[in-house]
């Protein structure tokens, strides 16, 4: 086993702004802008209206801005909160390293006043690290590809806080000793894998497979207990009975971590959501719009529709949709909304949709199966998203398939910065006047040059 720890506390303290590529950059303000979308549709779900309550109980020092809200609370509260928010959705890009990074990052920043170009510095060594230790240990999609089912024990997205920790320890200066620290205080304050438990259980928890704003807090909460000289395991990532024992990861490549960091840049492989819904799901929404937008299908003319792509366990039952989170995982849902006309977004999981009884009959005519072709698909390329959908309709099968989901960060499928435009502009019009919207979008492209990211956080806020 390398140790990688000395490398990782490296690039996270010396790596500049100067060092990042442009197209880089340019990333990472993608990812902030589709992000921050994110948490404006959050503040419609029960999920993100507990966090808020909570929040508002717990308050603290008003130095860090709840989105979307007029409250300014502690630091560690609004990393709490906007996680929360962020995730409420499943509207995020995937592997869902930003809700776990991002709002940490954001509220430490704005606690700091810390400048545009300091933001997106910590928002790349944060969603780097992230990846890169997700990376080093995880086997979800390949067991799924192979197995048709997950590992008996599996985090998802947990581990991710590791590096939001370190790109709060970069925004706060931390040296080496506190740095190391500061990861091995993150390590031990990472929830527990426990994605094959929230998968097995019904009905589905509002936690789901792990509490993003618990971790975005522990994130924060490690590096400032670290700049107080507070102590950490700080070779948590090395040592024999490490994070990758006590995480419980079935494998642990700590090369993937440290290879070329710095050189070349893993959290540009992502996918960014068209859809508020699992992504084992959006390539099989992708193919019903492409038939839908070709043949202007009306609800009365379907008979069927049935999807095949990569088996889906995170719902055992499809057609037991009766919560905001049941729509996340549940493609008879998303295919019913589609068909009857609910544009993607809040509007997907408002309770009188769900509730709709023309929505509930429809999805009576849904089904999706799993297709060995997805599985051998994933295998050639972990990026596949290889679906099939077959609608019944008058008299005739009509049938689309892709390899990949739209919003893949790969040529063809890649999301235009116009789309993501759109999509913020969509998700922020309910909380938002059009005229911190359109500065939003602004600011948000010309982050680099805001001496303090306060300014950016009065235009998301009330």
């Amino acid at each position: 086993m390398i140790p990688v720890t000395d490398d990782v506390l490296q690039f996270a303290m010396n790596t500049s702004y100067e060092d990042l590529p442009e197209e880089i950059i340019h990333e990472a303000k993608r990812s902030l802008l589709d992000s921050i979308g994110a948490v404006f549709t959050g503040a419609a779900t029960e999920k993100g209206k507990m966090a808020m309550n909570l929040t508002r109980r717990l308050g603290g020092t008003p130095e860090s801005s709840v989105i979307g809200s007029t409250m300014k609370v502690s630091c560690t509260n609004a990393a709490m909160v906007n996680s929360e928010l962020m995730y409420s959705l499943d509207f995020d890009a995937v592997p869902h390293v930003t809700p776990f990074v991002i709002p940490s990052v954001l509220a430490v920043a704005e606690s700091i006043h810390a400048s545009g170009k300091d933001v997106i510095l910590a928002t790349v060594i944060g969603q780097e690290l992230a990846r890169r230790i997700n990376d080093s240990m995880n086997v979800l999609l390949a067991k799924v590809a192979g197995d048709a089912k997950t590992p008996d024990i599996f985090g998802n997205s947990n581990e991710h806080m590791l590096g939001a920790s370190l790109a709060v320890g970069r925004l706060l200066n931390l040296d080496n000793e506190q740095m190391g620290n500061c990861l091995g205080i993150a390590g031990y304050l990472c929830s527990l894998p426990t994605g094959r438990d929230w998968e097995d259980t019904m009905p589905k928890s509002i936690i789901k497979y792990s509490p993003a704003g618990w971790n975005c807090q522990g994130a924060v909460t490690a590096a400032l207990l670290a700049e107080q000289g507070y102590t950490g395991s700080r070779n948590v990532l090395d040592s024999q009975y490490g994070f990758h024992v006590f995480y419980g990861a079935s494998v642990w490549d700590p090369s993937k971590i440290v290879d070329d960091l710095g050189k070349t840049w893993k959290f540009t492989d992502c996918q960014y959501k068209l859809y508020p819904c699992c992504r084992f799901i959006q390539s099989s929404i992708d193919c019903l719009l492409d038939l839908m937008e070709e043949h202007n299908f009306k609800p009365s003319e379907i008979e069927s529709i049935t999807a095949y792509s990569l088996p889906f366990l995170a719902h055992p039952d499809q057609h037991q949709v009766t919560t905001q989170i049941d729509t996340q995982y549940s493609f008879p849902y998303a295919a019913a909304a589609i068909v009857h006309g609910i544009k993607p977004g809040v509007d997907w999981q408002d309770m009188n949709v769900i509730n709709d009884p023309k929505i509930q009959a429809f999805m009576k005519k849904i089904n999706i199966l799993g297709d060995p072709r997805a599985g051998a698909e994933k295998a050639k390329d972990p990026r596949s998203w290889y679906a099939r959908v077959e609608v019944v309709a008058r008299d005739t099968t009509y049938t689309q398939e892709t390899l990949y989901s739209k919003g893949t960060n790969m040529d063809g499928y890649r999301l235009t910065d116009q789309t993501l435009i759109d999509k913020f502009k969509h998700n922020a019009t309910r909380i938002l006047t059009q005229n911190k919207i359109e500065k939003a979008i602004k600011n948000i492209w010309e982050l680099e040059k805001m001496d303090d990211i306060s300014e950016l956080m009065k235009l998301i806020t009330i």
